[in-house]
């Protein structure tokens, strides 16, 4: 008769999310997973397969979470929509307050660590920032539909600004850039949408 788990899967994932994000899929060894979930090397394999089974898990359960904050974060529910989108662009690139360095995006993180190189991860990665391409869509629709921004608004080249200053703005936050000067480009993407 089989042995039953002495874990919480779920919890493994999330373990194993955490330090995926902050090491990347390269840097993170299967004995680091070992250490970090508490897991001997057949226990590991037993469960998830491989690191790369693990790793899209991981991915995943990110997605699930980030993407459910972020659509929750932009859904204006009668409030400005210009407000609604910086204050969740400010959300983006806030630092920890448990003094951790700055991680950034994990979704970020994979793209540009893996590229198209993973075809599975590149899957979800797009996923992903399909999710927040909708997302944004759809408050920039609802902003130039109730008169908050221009009727002229172009809102596809709108959305394709604003999801590559984010994907930027990412990027700066993890290379621990100046909040106030991250604030600075985001007011300034902001402003743009009078003129697109």
């Amino acid at each position: 008769m089989a042995r039953p788990r002495q874990f919480d899967e779920q919890d493994a994932v999330t373990k194993a999310t955490g330090l995926f994000w902050r090491r990347g899929y390269n840097a993170t060894s299967v004995r680091d997973l070992g250490a970090e979930l508490e897991l001997t090397p057949s226990s590991l394999y037993r469960t998830f397969i491989d690191k790369h089974t693990l790793f899209l898990r991981a991915l995943d359960h990110y997605q699930a979470t980030d993407s459910a904050e972020a659509e929750h974060r932009l859904d204006a529910a009668g409030r400005p929509v210009r407000e609604v989108l910086r204050e969740w662009m400010l959300w983006l690139v806030s630092c920890p307050s448990d003094g951790e360095p700055s991680r950034g995006c994990f979704v970020v993180n994979t793209a540009t660590e893996l590229g198209t190189a993973d075809d599975q991860v590149h899957q979800r990665t797009e996923a992903a920032f399909e999710v927040t391409r909708r997302a944004l869509r759809s408050l920039l629709l609802e902003g130039r539909d109730n008169g908050e921004l221009p009727a002229a608004l172009d809102v596809d080249a709108s959305v394709e600004l604003l999801f590559t200053a984010v994907l930027g703005l990412r990027v700066r936050e993890r290379a621990g850039h100046d909040p106030a000067r991250l604030a600075t480009a985001i007011d300034a993407a902001i402003r743009a949408l009078d003129t697109i």
